[in-house]
């Protein structure tokens, strides 16, 4: 199969009726995909203990309070 230019292919697809561009996109996607590395899976535990020692020193208790004493002013 000859090589074609981007531009080639987009006036050959614009040429293609509604439906037929429909199809060609899911076909297209679906090729790109194959090839393409799966997309690691994250977890939310992933995140545990990040920035741990920007509150090591702190008590968690005597924070809460001042905390809670700024917002009546």
């Amino acid at each position: 199969m000859a090589a074609i230019s981007y531009e080639s292919a987009l006036a050959m697809a614009e040429s293609l009726s509604h439906e037929e561009q429909l199809r060609l996109i899911e076909e297209l996607r679906t090729r790109a995909s194959e090839g393409a590395a799966p997309v690691p899976q994250h977890s939310i535990m992933e995140l545990r203990g990040l920035g741990k020692e920007i509150w090591q020193g702190i008590d968690a208790q005597e924070y809460v309070n001042q905390e809670r004493a700024s917002w009546n002013g």
